[in-house]
């Protein structure tokens, strides 16, 4: 599918990893990754501008609701986003005020059908996590990997995405190194 403009539109796993494939350590926290980088000085502003929706899982979702106050610091609200997200949980969680979420459960094909819809012309983002984004590559749905590597290691965490993909599933589209911390690696999902 392919927007006015002739772009692909795509389902993106956009992510922040460490060195050794963890997003976070075993208690969810990021304070690993926050000296590492600056968003405003990265590709994130342009790639946000082309999502129409996103898919959040439960423990970053958590995440965002335990670290309210560290997220209405950094960007002036206690919900970051001002896209339509899917929250995929089986458990119950707040809603964040004035947020625009929906809450959601089961397999992620008819859900994305529901997204895409949403995003028209746009994206859909995985923010998160490394689960959810296999669940939907899982179902062929997910057609691109955009990973920021830092050069920090955790040892243990939360896995940036626990499956097995072999090669050539994935292809290396694009190396951009990001200051002297981070790089940023694209990975195409080939689908057969």
């Amino acid at each position: 599918m392919y927007n006015k403009g002739g772009l692909k539109i795509k389902t993106q796993y956009y992510t922040a990893t460490s060195l050794d494939g963890y997003l976070a350590t075993e208690d969810d926290s990021l304070d690993w990754l926050f000296p590492l980088g600056d968003l405003e000085n990265s590709s994130y502003p342009e790639f946000y501008s082309h999502v129409g929706a996103l898919a959040m899982g439960s423990s970053t979702y958590a995440w965002i609701v335990h670290h309210e106050a560290r997220v209405r610091s950094e960007t002036g609200s206690a919900w970051p986003y001002s896209l339509p997200t899917w929250v995929f949980s089986t458990r119950k969680l707040p809603l964040i005020e004035g947020a625009d979420i929906t809450f959601v459960q089961g397999e992620v094909k008819p859900i994305h059908a529901a997204m895409r819809l949403t995003a028209g012309e746009k994206n859909i983002w995985i923010v998160g996590g490394g689960d959810l984004a296999g669940q939907f590559y899982d179902a062929g749905l997910l057609d691109e990997l955009i990973i920021q590597v830092g050069s920090t290691t955790l040892g243990t965490g939360k896995p940036l995405f626990p499956r097995k993909v072999l090669s050539p599933n994935l292809q290396l589209t694009s190396v951009h190194r990001m200051g002297k911390e981070m790089v940023e690696l694209r990975y195409d999902v080939n689908k057969f």
